[in-house]
């Protein structure tokens, strides 16, 4: 049986790490410096873009000639302990902070080398703080969360890349009894949740000659025998939604994962497409995805706010997974 290891438990982001990261990744420092910044991308020659909280903005004063960006690359891949390369052009890594980086190389990219830098923002936020935020939409909103964390419901978040998926799900888990032992894996480790017993196991990728390679269906196996009392994948997106449905249908409640689709209504097609990936039918997934599932919540971004959408439930009809909008 190949090894694994548990991903290091990383601090919230606060002004030492991003200065002390920032020292070491040249021309980006001062972006990843400044403490409003979320995210930064990098298109090549064509220039720099920042996330401040109301949407993408181009830095019209930034330059880089394309083997100095490659460098850059090749470095802050470094610095998360993984390579890349011609034969690996494209890698997901996650530095000190919980900072994640994603870069592809060319001829991949055909328009330079391509840097997608998420920053999370400092220290931890939990339900209340989310609330004053307006994400929850009101009382009964937190109270049903609450409820739903306390009585060990089975929930599943949905919604598109940064819509605050991970956001809510961390401060859902925060509210976990604190005797819980919360497994939580996935394919870079970013969830941060505030509680005292928490695990994370961050797959891997191969080495140079092709081995050594742990996927999240492994680690969801492995975690099984870790004694958890919630398990999380912070990622459904292939065949692993298998070993997830089969473990929250086995006694594990208490689980969560998050999944990406565009509205609540696109959750069971997408639950039906990565069903298909493990080799399951479209009846098979949504039974399983029926009775492991307790609830489904949807987020939304719109410009720089974030919220909670919708709430569901999924169902059986005519032998196909739906999903039912609770009121």
């Amino acid at each position: 049986m190949d090894s694994f290891v548990a991903a290091p438990s990383f601090a919230p982001v606060g002004d030492a790490t991003r200065l002390e990261l920032a020292a070491r990744c040249g021309p980006l420092a001062p972006y990843l410096a400044a403490a409003d910044v979320t995210d930064i991308v990098v298109n090549g020659a064509a220039g720099l873009w920042t996330d401040r909280g109301d949407g993408l903005q181009r830095d019209d004063g930034w330059s880089i000639r394309e083997h100095e960006l490659r460098a850059l690359a090749t470095r802050l891949i470094a610095l998360g302990n993984r390579h890349i390369d011609e034969a690996t052009p494209c890698v997901d890594v996650r530095l000190p902070g919980g900072i994640r980086v994603h870069a592809v190389l060319p001829p991949v990219s055909t328009t330079g080398t391509l840097l997608s830098i998420r920053v999370p923002r400092s220290g931890r936020l939990d339900l209340a703080a989310l609330e004053k935020t307006g994400m929850l939409g009101g009382d009964d909103r937190v109270r049903m969360l609450r409820h739903a964390v306390a009585e060990r419901t089975n929930l599943l978040l949905t919604g598109a890349a940064g819509s605050g998926k991970t956001t809510l799900l961390a401060a859902l888990l925060g509210t976990a009894d604190h005797r819980d032992r919360i497994v939580a894996i996935e394919d870079v480790a970013e969830l941060r949740i505030d509680h005292p017993h928490v695990v994370s196991l961050e797959s891997r990728q191969a080495n140079l000659e092709g081995a050594g390679r742990i996927g999240l269906e492994q680690l969801l196996r492995e975690a099984l025998r870790m004694r958890p009392d919630r398990l999380v994948l912070g990622e459904c997106r292939g065949a692993e939604i298998r070993e997830l449905l089969a473990a929250l249908n086995t006694g594990h409640d208490g689980g969560a994962g998050t999944l990406h689709a565009n509205s609540l209504g696109d959750v069971p097609s997408r639950l039906e497409a990565l069903g298909a990936l493990a080799g399951m039918t479209a009846e098979a997934i949504g039974r399983q995805a029926v009775s492991a599932i307790g609830l489904v919540l949807h987020l939304e971004r719109e410009g720089g706010a974030r919220r909670l959408a919708q709430v569901g439930r999924l169902t059986m009809h005519d032998d196909r997974l739906t999903v039912e909008e609770d009121e």
